[in-house]
């Protein structure tokens, strides 16, 4: 009588399983595809016998980008570009009107000024009357803010330099800044069909040389700048709900979980963030722990490392 082995720990009735997740996430890691399948089904995997499940399912890998790209190509055709010209991303002209009331274009329309003018004008009719009114005061900042220039070159049109670099200072300690920024981000919102409060969120980091006015400093040596760097999670729109700011050798993994404190204190409602492969493994473990909010890793589809699964009636091709 023949000895019987172990029976497999993947049945033929989980292979539906791994196809339904490889489906949702082509471009995971092994280690990925071993942890959502423990998630849905309660069976851990060794690596090795998830490399002959996934080969039972007639699950494959291929490397390469996609439509013969390169890999260092992320734009993407569209049916709007002209054949063979990807899509241009970036501020447009269509970005860049301005409302007969904007003397700048970084200057608050009148739609947006009546949205955030009870935060800026005074309540109550104590002190000396105001010198110039509120809202040019605001649009003088906006402009220094946008511009990037230094608050001597402001232009004349605005009150003097002294005035809105003070004026600033004390509105900012206040938290003025931040509250226009969350009224006109969920006016923005609404205009665009979504919901005022995010569900979903996107964290990233971007290194910038500083000025020699002092502050924290490091060197980042993967981007070649010296400086500091900006840990941002933004929407699914591209509009800011938190920054942390450090030096720029401090490492992305590192920076993630202070702003990511910041905008779940705000925003409870976020249950999904979307990250690059710089916060992949432990970084993103640790956020989902923390927060209980589910961490996409979103690679380039021509990435080398992990390459793209493609199931059977895929016929190998790769699809977006």
């Amino acid at each position: 009588m023949a000895r019987r082995g172990r029976p497999k720990k993947v049945q033929p009735e989980h292979l539906p399983v791994l196809r339904e997740i490889v489906t949702d996430k082509p471009l995971a890691t092994l280690t990925e595809l071993r942890q959502a399948f423990a998630a849905r089904t309660g069976i851990s995997l060794y690596i090795g016998t998830l490399r002959k499940a996934l080969k039972e399912a007639g699950i494959t890998r291929h490397k390469g980008a996609p439509d013969g790209r390169k890999s260092g190509d992320r734009s993407e055709p569209s049916a709007d570009s002209p054949p063979g010209q990807p899509t241009r991303y970036g501020y447009q002209e269509r970005h860049r009107q301005q409302a007969p009331e904007q003397r700048y274009s970084s200057c608050l329309t009148d739609a947006e000024w009546e949205r955030v003018a009870d935060i800026f004008e005074s309540s109550g009719d104590r002190g000396t009357p105001p010198r110039y009114p509120r809202r040019l005061l605001v649009n003088a900042c906006c402009y220094v803010v946008r511009s990037g220039c230094s608050w001597r070159m402001l232009p004349k049109e605005f009150p003097p330099w002294q005035n809105v670099y003070r004026t600033f200072r004390r509105w900012s300690e206040q938290g003025k800044f931040e509250q226009m920024h969350d009224r006109l981000r969920a006016q923005w919102r609404e205009r665009e069909g979504r919901d005022p409060m995010p569900s979903a969120a996107i964290l990233d980091a971007q290194s910038t040389r500083h000025s020699p006015q002092g502050g924290t400093s490091g060197y980042d040596a993967g981007k070649k700048v010296k400086g500091r760097k900006r840990h941002v999670l933004v929407d699914t729109l591209g509009l800011i709900l938190a920054v942390s700011v450090t030096a720029a050798s401090v490492q992305d993994r590192d920076g993630a979980h202070p702003v990511m404190a910041n905008g779940m204190e705000k925003y409870s409602g976020i249950s999904t963030v979307f990250v690059d492969t710089g916060y992949a493994g432990r970084c993103a473990q640790t956020i989902n722990q923390q927060h209980g909010i589910t961490v996409e890793v979103v690679r380039h589809p021509a990435n080398a490392n992990v390459g793209r699964w493609c199931t059977p009636n895929q016929g190998g091709l790769f699809t977006r």
